[in-house]
Formats: structure tokens, sequence, C-alpha cells
């Protein structure tokens, strides 16, 4: 089977329980050949979180897959958008379920944010809080919005971005894996370059260090994936650790058949553009 990518990958997982909590409750995987990579953060506070993030990135990576190989033997037409959105709305319903089944996994939840890159596109979905980042010619721009209570307040102009970092309820996240009733997932596509660094993470790194910092450790380490990423989950940690940190890191090292892009010591500093960008090039 083809890879469905035009690019060439370098990549890296990385995840740390923090310092303060014996388990984590975190979830990353990976199909580089698919050029599919999903991240999910288990919910704290609630039981099992750990198993429905498991459960879900396991489920996607295999499921996805399957809708993509069976449209590429022609049996069925493949819309990204429709498998995504459709595939998380089913995995909702399967963690609900086992939830429901069972008390030991009464009201588990997880967030997630997947990254798919077809063709010469980047296609992401999420629910809740957990988020992707492009990092390109030393520009940050994170590419989802944050489904949060504190992130509705800071929309509403209600708060501002330091006051929504300290609110009482800034980890009460608005959509959800297995939450509860249905869930809609957030699905956008943007356009890809050789040379842009894509970061997902869950909250445990973004509450930890700000943007510039994020901006700054991948500035540093690339094109070393999993120095960037090992970086960054370092930095959470030494910044107080006090949740569960993962991380993946994707760089798109060149066009397939291309000699890879090789980093330019000329390239800019880096800086952080505003939050969730729209899909333009």
């Amino acid at each position: 089977m083809a890879s469905p990518t035009n690019f060439t990958l370098d990549f890296a997982l990385a995840s740390h329980p923090g310092q303060l909590r014996p388990l984590n409750e975190d979830a990353i995987g990976a199909r580089p050949d698919l050029g599919l990579f999903v991240l999910c953060d288990g919910l704290g506070g609630y039981n099992a979180g750990e198993i429905a993030a498991t459960m879900a990135v396991s489920s996607l990576l295999s499921t996805l897959a399957d809708d993509y190989e069976q449209a590429q033997a022609g049996e069925v037409p493949f819309v990204p958008r429709k498998a995504l959105t459709e595939r998380m709305i089913e995995m909702n319903g399967v963690i609900s379920r086992a939830a429901a089944n069972s008390a030991a996994f009464e009201g588990m939840a997880t967030t997630i944010v997947i990254a798919w890159i077809l063709g010469d596109r980047l296609w992401v979905a999420h629910a809740g809080d957990s988020r992707l980042y492009r990092f390109r010619e030393g520009v940050l721009e994170a590419l989802t919005r944050d489904h949060s209570f504190s992130q509705e307040l800071l929309d509403a102009g209600m708060v501002t971005e330091e006051e929504a970092r300290v609110l009482p309820s800034k980890n009460l996240v608005t959509r959800a894996l297995g939450a509860g009733g249905e869930v809609e997932p957030e699905v956008n596509d943007f356009p890809l370059r050789v040379g842009d660094v894509l970061m997902l993470c869950s909250d445990g790194l973004t509450e930890m260090i700000d943007d510039v910092q994020v901006a700054g450790a991948i500035f540093a380490s690339v094109p070393d994936v999993q120095r960037a990423a090992q970086r960054l989950v370092d930095m959470a940690n030494a910044a107080g650790g006090r949740d569960n940190v993962s991380v993946i890191v994707v760089r798109l090292a060149g066009r397939k058949g291309l000699e890879p892009r090789r980093a330019s010591a000329a390239e800019p500093r880096p800086s952080v553009t505003s939050t969730a960008a729209s899909p333009s090039g």
C-alpha cells in the first residue's frame, strides 16, 4: 500500500508521569507509514482515565488505517473529514458503553488530538484541551483551540490570558470522548511545507511552560526531533511537572524522491502567533 503523505517524516514520541502523579494517564501512538499520529489525555479525577486514553489511541490508529486501506482498494471513497468525525464519534460511544457496563470504569473519559498528514495537507481532529502546534520558519502557531471552560471565558472577553491560566476551573473540558452524551469533534485541514514541525501535546506541557518557551525549545532542537520531544518533557518537569506530560514531534524532512531539507543557521529567531490559526497558506 502506498503511503498517503507526500513527505518524508522524522518523528519522536515522549511521555512522562510528571513530578506529582504516580500514574501516567496519557497515551500516544503513531502509524508513520500512514502519516497518522494520535495523543490522548485520560481526564484527571475520573476512574480509569488511562484505560479510556489507551482504548482511544489503539482503536483509532486501527480503524482510521482500515478506512484508508479500504478506500485504496476501491471498496469505498475516502473522505478524511468524514472518517475522522465518524470514528471519533464511534469511539465516544465505545468508551461511554464500557463506562456504563463496569463500576471500575464509571465516568472514564479522555481528550484527544489527531494529526494526519495526507498528500500536502494536515488534517487535525480534536476534542478537549490537548493541542497541536505548527512551527514554521521560526514561528509557532497553535492549530487547535481548547474545548474548555477557561477558553470559553477567554473567547467571550471575560478574562485575560493571564487570568485564564490560574482559574480554579481551568482544567474543566467541554468536549471529550466518553464524557457522557454526544461529542462534536472539531476537524480542520491546513497546508504543509517541507521544514514544518508539528507538535502534539497534552495539557501537562502547556500548563507548565508557555508558547514562547515551546517555540524556543523546538528552535533549539530541530532537526533533531527526539531531542525536541525530550527537551519539552524535561522543561515541563523542571517547571514543576504537576501533571502527566506527553508530546509527539513530527518534522517534514523533505518531499519524497527529493533531498531532505537541512536546517539553516540563517533561519529567523522563534516567535509565536495568535492561537488557532485559520486553515490558510
